[in-house]
């Protein structure tokens, strides 16, 4: 077994070398939330309308259900197969090998203390006398429980969601090919026409088609008249409804000329733009008058926050215009636990960033400072305390602690390098390109191909 110290080493020689429904609830009365289709419930679990993902099942104290769906990743798959939950009270003390360059049989940081997966992923256990309903369904555990699933994967809530309607466990937005295997919130089906699909992105659930295209609208449109014809109809294709469909909810229908009808949502005609080329795409939002559709919008990042424009798309930034950044980290073990967060072990981040000096760390990738007694009104965006030495939540009152803003309950960084507004020097600083371990820009567009994956 090697020791914690090389495998820290490695980490900084590699990087030298390289040079809701708390406080969703009245967000909700402000912001319009997605609908969902309602379908029956094993008694204990309900539907959440959250903030960053839309609905998600919760069970009956409102923790979000996650799933852990199997990936690929360099060396091998990681996660959970339909109707065989893997995650266990096993305390994983080396990595896996299973993400190169690093074999093997190295001890992982703060083993001592390292915990379980079912401690940081707590199983959501069905009895004896429960009954599949639709397709939530009971499974077998290896150590002899039954455990609830839907559509054939086991349930799971997090250690890192606090109230009702967090999703700080894990996300359903596309990340990038090296990425750890996340957990996901599961959700019910959104309530729209079956020619139509909804997917997380930056900034909210985007209306698409079904297979993905980005769903457009346009200002010179009322509810029951397209202004789109002639010239424009070269440029954009009306998503036209079926002879036999109804209104729904959200959904209206007009009629662009007799028997031709276009589905509108939300009183607002809806296109597609014949030049996308890419699913999710949001250039046609770029063309005057024209705006890309959601079903929820992402919400507002704190006051004082500014966006910029860089080389590659548009970044969310401080007040003063330099680039906000995450961090991401999932460690090698087979049970791919979390280390993005201050109650993990902070060995990854404090190698990526300063070759394992807290010191450097701070003034290469240093937090973003909140304002005392700063506030959010939303459950994505906190305010915390953090030890900047340890890295770790800091205590009551703790001399030397930082205020810092924190997006999903992880604090946000600038880039030490970052000079001027819409620089982002610090954009892939870290193992594969900052997806496994190291920094990303907050970037506020996925279809920039430098950006998205």
């Amino acid at each position: 077994m090697k020791k914690l110290g090389s495998l820290v080493g490695l980490v900084s020689g590699l990087v030298a070398g390289y040079g809701f429904a708390v406080s969703g609830a009245h967000a909700a009365e402000k912001r319009l939330m997605e609908d969902y289709v309602k379908s029956p419930l094993p008694p204990g679990f309900q539907v959440i309308v959250t903030e960053l993902e839309g609905p998600v099942f919760a069970d009956s104290k409102g923790k979000t259900l996650y799933k852990w769906p199997i990936k690929s990743i360099r060396n091998g798959d990681v996660g959970e197969q339909k109707n065989k939950p893997t995650c266990d009270d096993t305390v994983y003390k080396v990595n896996a090998g299973l993400m190169s360059p690093y074999p093997g049989g190295f001890t992982l940081p703060e083993v001592e203390t390292r915990p379980s997966c079912l401690q940081e992923w707590p199983a959501v256990y069905a009895s004896a006398d429960d009954k599949p309903v639709g397709k939530w369904t009971v499974v077998d555990r290896k150590d002899g429980k039954k455990q609830w699933a839907y559509d054939g994967f086991a349930l799971y809530t997090s250690v890192l969601d606090e109230l009702p309607g967090d999703t700080r466990g894990g996300t359903r937005r596309k990340t990038g090919g090296d990425s750890p295997a996340y957990r996901e919130p599961v959700s019910p089906m959104p309530n729209i026409p079956a020619q139509f699909g909804v997917y997380s992105v930056a900034k909210g659930r985007i209306l698409a088609t079904s297979i993905g295209y980005s769903v457009y609208s346009y200002d010179k449109d009322t509810a029951t008249k397209s202004a789109c014809t002639g010239t424009c109809l070269n440029e954009w294709a009306p998503m036209l409804a079926a002879e036999n469909a109804v209104p729904q909810g959200d959904w209206s229908i007009l009629e662009r000329s007799p028997g031709v009808k276009q589905w509108a949502f939300r009183k607002k005609p809806l296109y597609t733009r014949i030049a996308d080329e890419k699913f999710r795409s949001f250039e046609g939002g770029d063309v005057p008058g024209w705006h890309n559709v959601f079903t929820q919008t992402e919400p507002a990042a704190p006051k004082n926050f500014t966006v910029q424009d860089t080389r590659a798309g548009q970044v969310l930034a401080d007040k003063n215009g330099r680039t906000i950044y995450i961090y991401n980290c999932g460690d090698d073990a087979i049970d791919e636990l979390a280390c993005d967060n201050p109650k993990s072990p902070q060995a990854y981040r404090l190698a990526i960033c300063g070759g394992g000096d807290p010191d450097v760390c701070n003034k290469t990738f240093p937090y973003v400072i909140a304002e005392a007694g700063a506030k959010s009104d939303t459950r994505a965006w906190t305010a915390v305390d953090i030890n900047p030495k340890t890295g770790k939540f800091a205590k009551p009152g703790e001399a030397g602690a930082l205020h810092v803003w924190a997006y999903r309950g992880r604090p946000v960084y600038l880039f030490g390098n970052d000079k001027k507004p819409g620089s982002v020097e610090g954009d892939a600083w870290g193992e594969f390109n900052g997806h496994r371990n190291g920094f990303k820009a907050f970037w506020l567009r996925d279809d920039f191909r430098t950006n998205a994956g």
